[in-house]
């Protein structure tokens, strides 16, 4: 009798134990710490200045790919060694990645003047 009653406590033993050891952390992040009080790791700024951060950063990375897209185009054609298809097809994707500059700084432009427009120091 006193074995099958050791048996059936030793793995509830162990299950109190590991509940035990897997929460006694959670009483630490309990804790109120006035150091990072008010601190939520979101940024503080307006919501203007984090969509014009997004949209700058959208803007660097399309303009990086369109002159990445102009580089391998223009190695293309270099490499088409007279053959017909190739220089066309080359001539067609440095026509598309210079157009992807074309729009990338565009919308640049576009950023600025409104930047500029809803700013006090507007010069329009």
């Amino acid at each position: 009798m006193k074995k099958g009653l050791t048996r059936l406590l030793k793995p509830g033993a162990r299950l109190v134990s590991v509940a035990i050891f897997l929460l006694i952390p959670i009483s630490a992040l309990a804790q109120w710490s006035p150091s990072n009080y008010g601190s939520t790791g979101l940024p503080q700024q307006n919501i203007y200045y984090i969509i014009r951060g997004v949209v700058w950063w959208t803007l660097s990375i399309f303009g990086f790919f369109a002159v990445i897209g102009f580089v391998i185009s223009g190695i293309m054609y270099l490499t088409a060694a007279g053959d017909e298809e190739q220089q066309k097809k080359a001539k067609k994707q440095m026509y598309w990645s210079i157009t992807g500059v074309i729009v990338g700084l565009m919308g640049l432009v576009i950023l600025y003047a409104v930047d500029r427009m809803l700013n006090v120091y507007s010069y329009f």
